[in-house]
């Protein structure tokens, strides 16, 4: 079924972006179930998600919603939104109404908790007029720990015992397939791995399982970029048309982006994951060369610098600069400046046609007889720059630990890297969040059977990697874990 993001912003579904644009600090909740139109409202919403009936969500949309917004979208796609955040969620109880500081009149903000995972979602919704019931628009996302809640603080042990409880929970639902790993700088506190790396040979997954990374890559090609940086060999100032001829793009277009802008998502490139793509055999798509019939045709949403706007390609482009730089292979340079000093043993853009060890196959659920489908046809056959290699959670850990105690990069770079550039919670390849436990840093990834979260709270010390073999699977126990360090008594 086809998402329409103009609609909803799902951020169950679509986790990096909405994680790097969770509330600051400036909020307050009101936990007294509100009246007057409000209240009827909120009602409403929370008795139509916890049905997890088509029909009624149906009637909810047709009498609850304006038909501008009613129209944005097939009826079975509103439905499927619904149902799908049934699934997440497990169904929501009310918690509070959100007021931040600004206020925004025109919206109001719903915090409730899901059953699931026992964390916090946010519910915006907004009227069309003042007098009447009529919804114009509405929005799922997560939230951060509501602020009577930060009262309520736990030990350590507390938080360890509650990740393998909800851990458990989602093993039971079979929302969770994967590993975890929760740490407090070199410590690990709790780590495991559930579920099975194959349905087809009931494999099951252990903590040396590789799995994909998804957009994680992202980090590890802007760590080398940085590197680069480092040794002068670039500059972040840098024109892209220094490195990147027309036979990818026309000068028109790359002699306006610079390395900063393909970094910091600001370039106005969009995604080679485009109608050509799928549409062709993954086969074709191998080396970072092997890429460039997607890109060549692209031309930019926006004048470089004017805005943030997410972009793989530009990710891939910053892989072309480091093989022009280096004159080496791409692979082979990121493995020698980031995997082997951090000694991560089990982390590679493998090749999804070559037998490699212990690696998992990504799922989705399926409404055909055995309830899910492998992403085999779906994903890339070997990863790149802007994402697609695989790794462990004990890796993602040991990345976490280089970077913060500077072998990779200096400090000098890292607060380039960690800096928001944009107001968009994102750095250079990485996002960037404000919770109440500090500065918390990293990135996630997503695609179909597959989804992978790495959170590294820069002021407490904790390291939080959670990678599934589902999709969906990981940003929601990551998020979970995050609003149990929240809590954490300092």
């Amino acid at each position: 079924m086809k998402f329409y993001l103009p609609v909803y912003v799902l951020c169950v579904c679509f986790p990096m972006l909405c994680n790097a644009q969770l509330d600051k600090l400036n909020y307050s909740d009101e936990t007294t179930f509100p009246k007057g139109r409000i209240g009827t409202v909120t009602q409403k919403i929370i008795s139509t998600i916890n049905s997890n009936d088509g029909d009624t969500i149906k009637e909810f949309i047709e009498n609850t919603f304006t038909e501008d917004f009613q129209n944005m979208a097939p009826m079975e796609a509103h439905q499927g939104h619904f149902l799908n955040y049934y699934r997440q969620t497990g169904g929501i109880s009310f918690h509070s109404i959100r007021t931040h500081t600004p206020k925004n009149e025109q919206e109001i903000v719903l915090i409730v908790k899901d059953e699931n995972y026992g964390s916090w979602q946010k519910i915006r919704f907004s009227f069309a007029d003042k007098e009447g019931l009529l919804l114009k628009g509405i929005g799922f996302s997560p939230a951060e720990t509501p602020t009577d809640m930060l009262q309520s603080q736990i030990s350590q042990s507390e938080l360890v015992a509650e990740i393998k409880k909800t851990l458990g929970k989602l093993s039971e639902l079979d929302l969770f397939s994967g590993a975890i790993l929760v740490a407090k700088g070199n410590d690990i506190l709790y780590e495991d791995a559930r579920g099975e790396a194959s349905k087809r040979f009931h494999v099951k997954n252990n903590l040396d399982t590789k799995f994909n990374l998804g957009s994680m890559n992202k980090m590890f090609t802007s760590v080398v970029i940085l590197q680069l940086v480092e040794k002068g060999l670039i500059d972040l100032k840098d024109p892209i048309d220094k490195y990147i001829d027309e036979t990818w793009l026309p000068s028109s277009i790359t002699s306006k982006i610079t390395i900063h802008h393909l970094l910091s998502h600001t370039s106005g490139l969009g995604s080679y994951f485009n109608e050509d793509f799928w549409n062709s055999s993954r086969a074709l798509y191998r080396s970072i060369d092997d890429f460039k019939p997607l890109v060549q045709r692209e031309s930019l949403a926006f004048e470089p610098g004017e805005r943030f706007g997410y972009s793989n390609t530009g990710m891939l482009l910053l892989g072309v600069i480091i093989q022009k730089v280096t004159q080496q292979d791409y692979f082979e340079y990121v493995k020698h400046t980031i995997f082997q000093p951090a000694q991560m043993l089990h982390t590679d853009a493998y090749e999804m046609d070559q037998p490699v060890e212990n690696l998992a196959m990504g799922y989705e659920r399926s409404d055909n007889s055995y309830g899910w489908t492998n992403n085999l046809y779906k994903h890339v056959i070997k990863g790149g720059p802007a994402g697609g290699g695989f790794s462990t959670v004990q890796d993602l850990h040991k990345f976490a630990m280089a970077l913060v105690n500077e072998k990779l990069v200096s400090k000098a770079s890292l607060d380039l890297l960690w800096t928001d550039y944009s107001n968009a919670g994102y750095g250079y390849g990485f996002t960037i969040r404000q919770s109440p436990s500090g500065k918390v840093v990293g990135h996630s990834g997503g695609f179909p059977g597959l989804n992978s979260n790495l959170d590294i709270f820069l002021d407490q010390g904790y390291v939080v990697a959670v990678m599934s073999n589902y999709d969906r699977g990981a940003s929601p126990l990551a998020k979970k874990v995050s609003d149990l360090i929240d809590r954490l008594a300092k």
